[in-house]
């Protein structure tokens, strides 16, 4: 059976033969020298085999002590090093997080936020995954990214729902578009007869007033990018949540639905029963704190 090598054993036992006295090692280690000579001779004890000379007034390595000593050097070293980058990761200096979110909030509201944290926490490396809020949940229960931003897309007993803030749902169409132009509140059945093109959010409608609308439409456009310009060269109109509707584009025009009023939550998902790494929980925490600000 191996012995339990303890490390401050070796430590003193390194420390006596580099500094070849056990007075000079004991006041290095700040220990009494009767304690550091007690803790040399129970690792010779342990190991079965003398590591320093005896007699002589000299400190002195034995040919069992000179193989030992760079064996014991590695292993304090090694055990430093963990020891250091534990306590970095438990103090959320240093670690890697990835997580998913849905395009929304990766563009309109994460860059700001990361820059901020990253800056606090220089060591820490985040990645981040976008997709629809399906994906998000996916990669979420295959233990894919540490935890989720997004909003639910299918009830599931082992991920956990914070919601943060809800957005709102609006009808975009361009600038010069009718409904632009005519202000006011917008009630869906100012919808009907309208080309509506679908996307991966109009699933929002189902079950209110305004579902007929999804049923007569003839396109659907799951990529952003891809929808927008469809948009801009008027082949119809879309309802999509506030947040994803891209800011600054002069083209387009954002009308809030106001009948009937939809909302979609957006929190952040976890595993159920699961714990983060510090750094993914430190992450967490200050998300939660600052994205209903950020909007």
């Amino acid at each position: 059976m191996l012995p339990e090598l303890k490390i401050a054993q070796l430590r003193y036992f390194v420390l006596v033969a580099e500094l070849k006295s056990f007075h000079a090692a004991a006041r290095q280690a700040y220990r009494t020298q009767p304690a550091v000579s007690l803790a040399v001779r129970e690792l010779e004890q342990k190991l079965g085999q003398a590591l320093l000379e005896k007699g002589g007034g000299r400190v002195e390595l034995t040919p069992f002590g000179e193989h030992c000593l760079p064996l014991f050097r590695d292993l304090l070293d090694h055990h430093d090093r963990i020891a250091r980058e534990a306590t970095l990761l438990a103090r959320h200096e240093i670690g890697q997080v990835s997580i998913a979110t849905v395009p929304s909030v990766a563009s309109r509201l994460l860059p700001g936020l990361l820059g901020r944290f990253v800056a606090e926490h220089p060591n820490v490396q985040i990645s981040i995954q976008d997709g629809t809020a399906d994906s998000v949940q996916q990669l979420l229960a295959q233990g894919q990214v540490d935890f989720g931003i997004s909003s639910v897309w299918m009830a599931d007993e082992q991920i956990d729902f914070a919601p943060i803030l809800n957005d709102q749902l609006g009808v975009v169409c361009r600038r010069d578009h009718p409904l632009a132009q005519a202000g006011g509140e917008l009630h869906w059945s100012r919808l009907q007869g309208l080309p509506l093109i679908r996307n991966g959010t109009s699933r929002l409608l189902e079950g209110t007033q305004a579902q007929g609308l999804l049923e007569h439409s003839r396109l659907f456009v799951s990529n952003m990018i891809s929808l927008i310009a469809m948009l801009e060269e008027g082949v119809g109109i879309t309802t999509l949540p506030y947040l994803a509707f891209p800011l600054g584009n002069e083209k387009l025009a954002f009308l809030p639905l106001s009948e009937p009023r939809v909302e979609r939550q957006i929190g952040i998902l976890t595993r159920t029963g699961r714990s983060l790494s510090p750094a993914a929980e430190e992450l967490m925490v200050f998300l939660k704190a600052h994205l209903p600000k950020a909007v």
